[in-house]
């Protein structure tokens, strides 16, 4: 490794942005570049002491503890390591979340062949910032309302509040054919799975993970319908999965979709998977006030609406 960094003892004192996390985790964000395996080491060494006693990697940090530091050597940046700064349309902002409104072709972090993403832009945009982590997911295709939290107390709340099903997230699609019954449950468990070329895809299958989704027809066309759709669970992939395992692909679905007439929903306007998270609803993970956020439909999408409308017509 070259380069030399952190080249004496440091003592890094805990603040909330770090209360409560395992100490291996915490090192590994603070010595970026360090490989795991030394982290580990230092750790077993007795290297990183906390308070002035020595810990394993399980032990979890607490407010006003002092880290000793050991030190080490970790990777010069390199110049693709750059992040552009990016803030995104807000929804809500206080001391502890922040919402904003996901554009569509946007992951939302770096990974499997995406080297940054809107976390990763975010905390760019703020170097200020503590804390910022992703409450949830969107799919890098997928726009609207994306959750984050700006303290680990919310983070872990919020994590709970979704766990115990105490949110309610809300999407817009816009499928291929004539959705028949205005609110219809779809339970059908889950499976994750590689493809030979190393892509993730979920499929329904008898052994899979239990998922929930309730749809609501919003209004209708001779070749179209859109929908609302509400997680009961929130599986990978979980909305596109369940349309297209009942025959009704989301338009523009680039991996569960009906491919010849995506081609042909591209040359009419539609270049994009039609698919947004417009609301989000639950109790403030810190003050239990209700808070119900939303994402209008983006102008492409709405653009679409109104010309199926104007063709009806």
């Amino acid at each position: 490794m070259n380069g030399l960094s952190k080249e004496s003892v440091t003592w890094a004192e805990i603040d909330e942005g770090s209360c409560d996390q395992r100490i291996d985790n915490f090192l590994c964000k603070y010595l970026k570049g360090v490989p795991k395996s030394h982290i580990y080491r230092i750790l077993r060494s007795g290297e990183v002491r906390v308070n002035k006693k020595r810990v394993d990697q399980t032990y979890r940090l607490k407010m006003g503890d002092q880290v000793r530091i050991p030190p080490v050597r970790v990777a010069e940046p390199q110049q693709s390591d750059y992040v552009p700064p990016v803030e995104f349309p807000i929804v809500y902002e206080d001391d502890a979340l922040l919402a904003i409104n996901k554009p569509s072709g946007v992951a939302v972090h770096g990974g499997s062949g995406v080297s940054f993403g809107v976390i990763e832009q975010l905390r760019s945009a703020r170097p200020q910032a503590k804390f910022l982590e992703l409450v949830h997911r969107l799919d890098r295709e997928t726009s609207g309302v994306l959750l984050l939290a700006k303290k680990r107390s919310a983070l872990v709340a919020m994590h709970e509040i979704m766990r115990e099903g105490n949110s309610d997230k809300r999407y817009y699609t816009l499928v291929l054919g004539k959705w028949h019954n205005v609110k219809q449950h779809v339970k059908l468990p889950l499976h994750k799975f590689d493809t030979p070329q190393g892509e993730k895809r979920v499929m329904v299958r008898e052994d899979g993970m239990a998922s929930h989704t309730i749809f609501t027809l919003l209004k209708s066309w001779p070749e179209f319908s859109l929908l609302e759709a509400q997680l009961k669970t929130g599986r990978t992939h979980q909305i596109r999965v369940h349309l297209s395992h009942l025959g009704y692909p989301i338009a523009g679905d680039d991996k569960y979709g009906d491919f010849a007439r995506n081609k042909e929903l591209m040359k009419q306007g539609l270049k994009r998977m039609f698919l947004h998270a417009h609301s989000i609803s639950f109790k403030h993970p810190l003050t239990e006030e209700p808070l119900s956020l939303s994402a209008p439909l983006p102008k492409e999408l709405q653009s679409f609406v109104e010309r199926l409308d104007s063709i009806v017509e």
